[in-house]
């Protein structure tokens, strides 16, 4: 019997992925600002009571990191006081929550890749924020999962790092990247393919909490570094000459980062079967994408 599966947040980088790959595992219901808002929680419960879900993935979130420094209420009212709504009206109905989550619910402190279970200590509000979520779908939902990922970019949308170094690469010849900070950068396609392929194996038992990011790691320097040399080859229009790395204390910004999130993902490629390909070679592929047209 064909599931009905409840995308909130269907606008965003995964979610718009979300709303392309979907249909082959359910009927997909999308919904999106205006039709509920993450900050009115009655648009929520009446949206969800109203649709009667099977499976609700909330791809939605605030994830503006340092204005979330300035207005620490919203970012909990989309964040935190959004989800638990969202996982009280889950358990009333039986459905099975999927929930994106974040590496910035770690410090960054340590240096080998973090296991889910290990100690949460976000650094900034929007940190905080998205560890509220998470803690309030583990209180109120049975049936969850909650996916962190980590640097994500997309074809889709305008504001993420590939997008910002390909508009400043084509204006400027020098941009600094900070170096200082380690990662795992990954394609919101592949975010997309891996709910996507859950939702059959959607079982009690495999209720919990999942690590997934693109395989490899990389700095933000050395990330801007392969976008460039990978556009290049590509015929995107280009000026930049000189990419100079620099620290973090270079690059002050209203919220703090973890210097280091990894994230390991051998709990999700277990049950999956499979491994996350590489961050490079999933870059390479959405350019290409990005190049003929694809996204916006």
């Amino acid at each position: 019997m064909t599931k009905s599966i409840l995308l909130i947040g269907s606008n965003g980088q995964v979610g718009k992925e979300l709303q392309q790959i979907l249909p082959s595992y359910g009927d997909i219901i999308s919904v999106e600002r205006p039709t509920v808002d993450l900050a009115q929680p009655d648009t929520l419960r009446n949206v969800i009571k109203s649709k009667q879900p099977q499976i609700i993935i909330n791809a939605a979130a605030y994830t503006a990191v340092d204005k979330a420094e300035s207005e620490p209420e919203l970012a909990s009212a989309i964040n935190a006081i959004a989800p638990r709504i969202i996982a009280q009206e889950s358990q009333k109905l039986g459905a099975f929550l999927i929930h994106i989550s974040t590496d910035y619910v770690f410090d960054g402190n340590w240096y080998r890749p973090y296991q889910e279970t290990d100690a949460t200590n976000p650094l900034s509000v929007y940190g905080k924020s998205k560890l509220a979520g998470e803690e309030a779908i583990r209180e109120t939902c049975a049936h969850h999962l909650i996916l962190r990922t980590a640097w994500v970019y997309g074809t889709f949308g305008k504001s993420n790092f590939v997008k910002t170094m390909l508009r400043l690469g084509a204006e400027r010849q020098e941009i600094r990247v900070v170096a200082d900070q380690i990662g795992s950068p990954t394609w919101a396609q592949d975010i997309a393919t891996v709910i996507a392929q859950t939702i059959p194996r959607l079982t009690s038992e495999i209720s919990g909490s999942y690590h997934y990011t693109n395989s490899g790691i990389a700095s933000w320097y050395d990330f801007a570094v392969a976008i460039f040399e990978e556009a290049q080859q590509l015929g995107f229009p280009l000026k930049v000459e000189r990419i100079v790395p620099i620290t973090t204390a270079e690059y002050p910004t209203p919220a703090r980062r973890p210097a280091y999130s990894v994230l390991a993902c051998g709990k999700i490629s277990a049950i999956l079967e499979t491994h996350p390909p590489h961050w490079r070679q999933r870059l390479r592929q959405m350019l290409r994408d990005l190049k003929i047209g694809h996204g916006e």
